[in-house]
């Protein structure tokens, strides 16, 4: 017994060495994926745990799921509260070239509503994002938003659709709406800061929840 220990020991000890210097894993050793993930999330306030507690937000949460479920992934969060979709274009170059990920979920749009920023803008800075995550090799996830019905029911309608006609013109995943469940919600007030802007908490784990299924399918 405590020979069998002391191999097995090594063994965990041998492969967690080798998912930190990201190394390929044998096939049914430690984890579920071959090759370690670089999962880049670029993002705005929603992403960024803006007014929560540290390690409380989708991002984090997201990371405890990928230990959970033994999928070999680091996550860089370099989302930045008030970022719009014009905002660090460089920023995100040197991101890329700096993390090389294999993976982006792109999660911006929400504070060019916010501003009145034109809808032509957003989606052809959500294009240009989404092209040079492409071109740097990594899979891409792009993150829809809506905004309320005061804003007007054109408007609105055509800002959830930018989203989709991106994902569906450069052909990356898509989530349609990440505050599904909690902004729709029967009382969603209960589910957002003071601000009645910022999910609260115990949203994020429905924030995650949208977010999850397609990234999954990706990781796979």
């Amino acid at each position: 017994m405590a020979a069998g220990f002391t191999v097995g020991t090594c063994s965990l000890r041998a492969t967690a060495q080798a998912v930190a210097q990201g190394k390929t894993l044998p096939a049914g050793k430690g984890s579920t994926a071959t090759t370690p993930r670089n999962i880049l999330i670029v993002g705005d306030s929603l992403s960024a745990e803006y007014g929560l507690r540290r390690g409380s937000g989708w991002v984090a949460l997201l990371e405890q799921r990928l230990a959970t479920e033994s999928i070999a992934a680091r996550v860089v969060n370099a989302s930045i509260s008030g970022d719009t979709t014009s905002g660090g274009q460089s920023r995100l170059a040197a991101l890329l070239r700096q993390h090389k990920p294999t993976h982006v979920v792109i999660e911006l749009g929400g504070n060019d509503a916010l501003r009145g920023l034109p809808l032509q803008l957003t989606q052809d800075n959500l294009t240009k994002r989404t092209q040079a995550a492409q071109a740097a090799g990594a899979k891409v996830l792009l993150i829809g938003m809506q905004v309320p019905p005061n804003y007007g029911t054109d408007y609105a309608r055509r800002f959830e659709e930018l989203f989709a006609t991106v994902a569906r013109e450069r052909r990356v995943a898509l989530v349609p709406f990440l505050l599904k469940g909690v902004a729709d919600s029967p009382d969603p007030l209960k589910l957002f800061q003071n601000d009645r802007i910022h999910p609260r908490e115990e949203a994020h784990p429905l924030m995650l929840a949208n977010v999850w299924p397609e990234l999954r399918k990706q990781l796979q």
